[in-house]
């Protein structure tokens, strides 16, 4: 939702409370749309965190440095397995005031090594459970972290509980082992402008504030997705399910996947 605005150095900025879930070097991200900074594609890191995603290109010459994904204003988020070629993660985003860009753009984010259905599984989760604590409500003016003083975040500020499901959904940490260097996370002093995965102080009014459904993994470590009426409670566990049609507070989950 936001172009340029989470980025210092050669490394990325988190708001303070935010948790960095999943993290993947060697991405691929490409726009369809009219922005000439944002069209084609670009490589570089992936940062899956509490309220967000974020990703970093390496290329600091080109237009596209950062990008900021808001969990509620990604929508038509989906897994897709071609016959030919890498699966790959695709869905919309729109753009806010102030956010370095207007309207709307198609994305899709290609895995050099792999892991695209896991990662997409799991950036399916944590959108769900943020979408319980936004509400009926608009959220606030946006608020970029780098219009704030920043600094280096040791590895503990933003390193999540232990476990492989600490938010109440499964994390493929070992499909994704890395952590990104200590040296490329900085963190300002504000929180979240928007609520997380487990809500936070600037959670939208009227959001449910109860936790996250537990966990629902097999026991070979396959993770599915819940699905969620209007008021939060959750239905049975969607099985298998690859994507959802619809902009927040209800991800609604449908299959998308490819067969031969």
């Amino acid at each position: 939702m936001s172009l340029n605005t989470s980025h210092a150095a050669n490394g990325v900025v988190l708001y303070a409370g935010e948790f960095i879930l999943l993290y993947c070097d060697g991405v691929t991200l490409t726009f369809d749309c009219d922005d000439p900074n944002m069209k084609g594609s670009n490589k570089g890191r992936i940062y899956l965190t509490t309220h967000r995603m974020i990703f970093r290109s390496n290329h600091d010459s080109k237009g596209l440095l950062s990008f900021s994904f808001p969990f509620h204003t990604i929508s038509e988020l989906g897994l897709e397995q071609p016959i030919f070629g890498a699966n790959y993660i695709k869905g919309k985003v729109k753009a806010e005031v102030s956010g370095g860009w207007y309207g709307a753009a198609s994305f899709k984010l290609t895995f050099k090594d792999g892991g695209a259905i896991e990662y997409g599984q799991a950036l399916m989760a944590a959108a769900q459970a943020a979408s319980r604590y936004m509400g009926q409500a608009p959220p606030p003016p946006y608020s970029p972290p780098t219009q704030f003083p920043y600094a280096n975040a040791t590895p503990g500020a933003y390193t999540p509980p232990p476990g492989p499901a600490p938010y109440g959904f499964f994390l493929p940490t070992n499909v994704f082992p890395e952590q990104p260097p200590a040296n490329q996370v900085y963190m300002v002093e504000q929180p979240p402008p928007y609520p997380g995965v487990m809500g936070g102080a600037r959670s939208m009014p009227g959001a449910a504030q109860t936790d996250p459904p537990p966990a629902y993994v097999t026991p070979n470590g396959t993770a599915y997705a819940y699905t969620f009426r209007s008021s939060g409670t959750p239905l049975t566990p969607a099985a298998n399910s690859y994507g959802y049609q619809g902009p927040p507070p209800a991800y609604a989950t449908g299959e998308s996947k490819k067969t031969a």
